[in-house]
């Protein structure tokens, strides 16, 4: 009787050498894609992918007051008096022949001029809307810039644009690519910190994703505070548990964790241990930042914050400062209420009412306690309107827009222009690309090289294009 054949048991089986591979190569390529590898101890606090910098630094940290919904240049930052004289007549087709409008495509174009007035104010002689007499008392500190260009002209795409470069999903926001880069300076806060507000209307509503870490680890994502009520949910101990108890708790899943990470290079991993340290920082450092019982009367006045906390742009605007002194790196502001493709005159008077007074509260406020030299701050929307009516209000518009900037080491005074119907930028024009790496230059940043491979991709905030704006730096 023939012997039995010999089949010896297989080494390795299929679902595990996949799995294993996976784990194994893959972790490998991922860890060889990062500039930097993530891993570390839970207690190790991540110090950015430029360890040092690439230009001088001017500013440490930004704070964008993102005015959602795209507010009208034409009654913010750029007077147009031959608009005014042409307002209610047909609009010259020279101007928009063949070019991409929003909801007016085919319309019957006519002009419509600011229902403002405009001043000068300064020895910047910033020209700023009567709509804005407390943002006209800082005109000193503000450059604006009138010749923003994009190229989204729908808001979620715009706000992604703005944000991140890109219309892609999955792209890291530019509060990400500053954490990423950068670090934090503070290990009992997230550095990049999001909160919103709205406006009586031009609501419209804001994703998630304009805050996204993208393809870069999810520890680097903006962090959405509530602006009414407690800031973070669940920053209490559940009842019966004692802080002792829940430590506990919390270093035998950070223990848990750590083996799962000898095992695999994950990222995500790294990041779990980070944010339960963080999440137990948090239940000490949120409710001291949000405790607002220390700020003297007359701060509170001068932002016009009639109750703390009550969800008000100017209530955040004094936790933004408050989160700078304690080293947030990123801080993002956006108050939906910008939309006017009707009601403008009642809808702008509105919203510029509910930011004036705290726009430049923030900007004194941050001078007084030297904190403005390295603050960048930036106002302003996606896009601007256009100055065709729309009914009683304007279409969006992406030829021309206007934003404002202050600290951080950029020049005070008034850079660029559009033509004399504010129709499109024409001279100095700043894409958003080109904003984007002038912030990053700000921050000792060389926007070209500060990438991260992604798909076979050397990616960046400003994808293959963006050039520094020396016009606009000191």
């Amino acid at each position: 009787m023939s012997s039995p054949s010999y089949h010896p048991a297989p080494l390795l089986q299929r679902r595990a050498f996949l799995q294993q591979s996976a784990y194994g190569l893959g972790g490998m390529a991922l860890a060889g894609l990062l500039e930097q590898s993530y891993a570390g101890s839970s207690s190790e606090r991540w110090r950015g992918a430029v360890l040092k910098p690439h230009t001088p630094v001017k500013a440490r940290r930004v704070i964008h007051l993102c005015m959602a919904g795209g507010p009208s240049h034409l009654e913010t930052f750029d007077w147009k008096p031959v608009l005014k004289d042409l307002d209610g007549k047909p609009f010259p087709e020279s101007f928009t022949k063949g070019q991409q409008l929003a909801q007016l495509q085919g319309a019957e174009l006519k002009a419509r001029g600011a229902f403002c007035n405009f001043t000068k104010h300064g020895q910047t002689g910033n020209e700023i809307s009567d709509l804005f007499p407390h943002m006209a008392g800082v005109a000193d500190e503000l450059c604006i810039i009138r010749s923003m260009q994009t190229e989204q002209i729908n808001h979620d795409t715009a706000h992604a644009f703005m944000n991140s470069g890109s219309i892609i999903k999955g792209r890291p926001s530019m509060g990400s690519w500053l954490l990423y880069g950068l670090g934090c300076e503070t290990e009992e806060l997230p550095g990049f910190v999001v909160l919103t507000s709205a406006g009586k209307s031009g609501q419209q509503p804001i994703s998630a994703r304009q805050w996204s870490s993208g393809f870069l680890a999810s520890k680097f994502q903006g962090i959405l505070f509530n602006s009414k009520g407690n800031a973070v949910h669940y920053l209490g101990s559940p009842e019966g548990v004692c802080q002792s108890t829940q430590r506990q708790v919390v270093e035998e899943i950070q223990r848990m964790n750590g083996l799962l990470g000898e095992q695999r290079v994950d990222p995500e991993i790294q990041t779990r241990i980070a944010q339960y340290e963080m999440a137990f920082r948090m239940q000490t450092s949120v409710p001291e930042l949000t405790d607002m019982k220390s700020e003297a009367q007359e701060v509170l006045d001068m932002y016009g914050i009639k109750e703390p906390g009550d969800g008000s742009f100017a209530s955040n605007c004094l936790l933004a400062r408050r989160m700078a002194e304690r080293g947030v790196r990123m801080i993002q502001l956006y108050h939906r209420a910008w939309d006017h493709h009707g009601g403008i005159v009642d809808g702008m008077k509105s919203a510029a009412k509910d930011v004036d007074q705290a726009s430049a509260a923030l900007i004194k406020d941050l001078k007084q306690r030297g904190l403005l030299d390295d603050t960048l701050v930036l106002w302003g929307g996606e896009f601007g309107r256009t100055p065709m009516g729309q009914g009683s209000g304007r279409d969006h518009h992406i030829l021309a827009f206007s934003v404002a900037m202050a600290g951080g080491g950029v020049r005070p005074g008034t850079y660029g222009a559009t033509d004399e119907l504010g129709y499109r930028a024409v001279e100095n024009v700043v894409p958003v690309h080109d904003l984007h790496a002038t912030m990053l230059h700000q921050l000792g940043i060389d926007h070209k090289r500060m990438t991260v491979k992604f798909q076979g991709l050397d990616m960046r905030l400003t994808g293959v294009a963006g050039s520094v704006v020396k016009g606009i730096v000191l």
